[in-house]
C-alpha cells in the first residue's frame, strides 16, 4: 500500500501538488496570522497607549494614536517621590541573585539525588517531589512569621535567601532527569583517576548540563522579574519596591491615577525580558527538548 501511495505520488507532475496544497497552505497561515494578532493584541495596545494623549487611551481599541507623545515615560520615571529607576535596580539585583542561588543549590542538590549513595536517598527525593503539590499559599504565613522574628521583613532576604538553600522543588527535579541522562561511566573514568565527588560535578556534570542550567536561570530570571505577590508581602519601604509594586504606585483608587504613566512603565518592564529571552532562547528548547518539562 505504501509503494503504491508513493508511486502515486511520484507520477503527479510537482506543480499540480504545488497548486492543490497552496490554498490549505494559505488558509492555515491566515488562521496563524490571526491568532497571534489576537494574543498580542493587549501587548499592541499597551504599547500604543504608552504614547498616545491620556484623553485617548480608552477611548479608542485602535493600535494608531492620533499623535505620537514620549512625555508618559519621562513623567512615569521620574514623576513618583522615588525614581523608576530605583525601583528597576532593586529588581535585577534580587532576579540576578535568585538565579545564582537556584542554579548553585538547585544543582548541588540534584546532583547528590541522581549520583551519590545515602540512607533515605529515595524517600527524601519523595519528600522533595512531594512539596511541589504544597500551594505556596499554605506556607505563606509560617514563612512570614519565621522572616518577622528573624527581622528581615522590609528587606530582600526573604526573597533571596530561600533560593541558596534549594528551596525550589521543580528545578530540582528537572535537574534530576538530566543528570541521570548523563553515562555513569563518565563518573567511573572520573573515580578512577582520583576524582571526589566535588572534583566529578563540577568538571564533569556542570560543563555537560548548560542546558537545564539555562533553563532554570531563564525561568528564575523571568518569574522572579514578575513576581508581585512576594515582594507585597516582604517589602514595605517605597525605596525597597520591585518595578511590579512601582508599577503599583501609579494607580490610586482615591485620586486621579498616571495611566499614561503606567502603560509607558510596563513597556520598559517588558524589555529585560524580552532580550534575555532573545539572547537564551536556543539554550532554553534545548534544555526543554532534553529534560522533556512541562508546566
Amino acid at each position: 500500500m505504501t509503494e503504491m501511495t508513493a508511486s502515486v505520488t511520484a507520477a503527479r507532475p510537482p506543480s499540480d501538488i504545488t497548486k492543490r496544497s497552496l490554498p490549505t497552505s494559505l488558509i492555515i497561515h491566515a488562521l496563524l496570522i490571526a491568532a497571534s494578532l489576537l494574543m498580542l493584541y493587549p501587548l499592541l495596545w499597551m504599547v500604543s497607549a504608552s504614547v498616545r494623549p491620556e484623553n485617548e487611551i480608552f477611548s479608542s481599541t485602535s493600535f494608531i494614536p492620533s499623535s505620537i507623545d514620549f512625555a508618559s515615560y519621562a513623567r512615569g520615571w521620574v514623576g513618583l517621590d522615588v525614581s523608576f529607576g530605583r525601583f528597576f535596580w532593586n529588581s535585577l539585583v534580587i532576579s540576578l541573585l535568585v538565579v545564582m542561588g537556584n542554579v548553585i543549590a538547585c544543582s548541588l542538590t540534584a546532583f547528590a539525588f541522581a549520583r551519590l549513595r545515602f540512607v533515605g536517598r529515595n524517600f527524601w527525593f519523595a519528600i522533595m517531589l512531594g512539596t511541589l503539590m504544597i500551594p505556596y499559599h499554605v506556607t505563606l504565613i509560617p514563612q512570614y512569621v519565621l522572616f518577622l522574628n528573624l527581622g528581615w521583613v522590609n528587606t530582600i532576604l526573604p526573597l533571596v535567601v530561600p533560593k541558596f538553600l534549594a528551596s525550589d522543588a521543580f528545578f530540582i527535579f528537572l535537574m534530576v532527569q538530566f543528570f541521570r541522562g548523563i553515562p555513569r561511566e563518565l563518573d567511573e573514568a572520573a573515580m578512577m583517576d582520583g576524582c571526589s565527588a566535588w572534583r566529578i560535578y563540577w568538571k564533569i556534570m556542570l560543563p555537560l548540563s548548560l542546558p537545564v542550567l539555562a533553563t532554570a536561570a531563564i525561568f528564575s530570571f523571568i518569574w522572579t522579574w514578575d513576581d508581585f505577590f512576594g515582594p507585597l508581602i516582604y517589602l514595605n519601604d517605597m525605596n525597597t519596591y520591585t518595578i511590579q509594586l512601582g508599577l503599583r504606585t501609579f494607580v490610586d483608587s482615591t485620586s486621579a491615577s498616571d495611566w499614561g504613566g503606567l502603560f509607558a512603565m510596563s513597556t520598559l518592564t517588558l524589555v529585560p525580558v524580552f532580550f534575555f529571552f532573545l539572547f537564551f532562547q536556543r539554550l532554553l528548547i534545548e534544555g526543554i527538548a532534553t529534560t522533556g518539562m512541562k508546566r
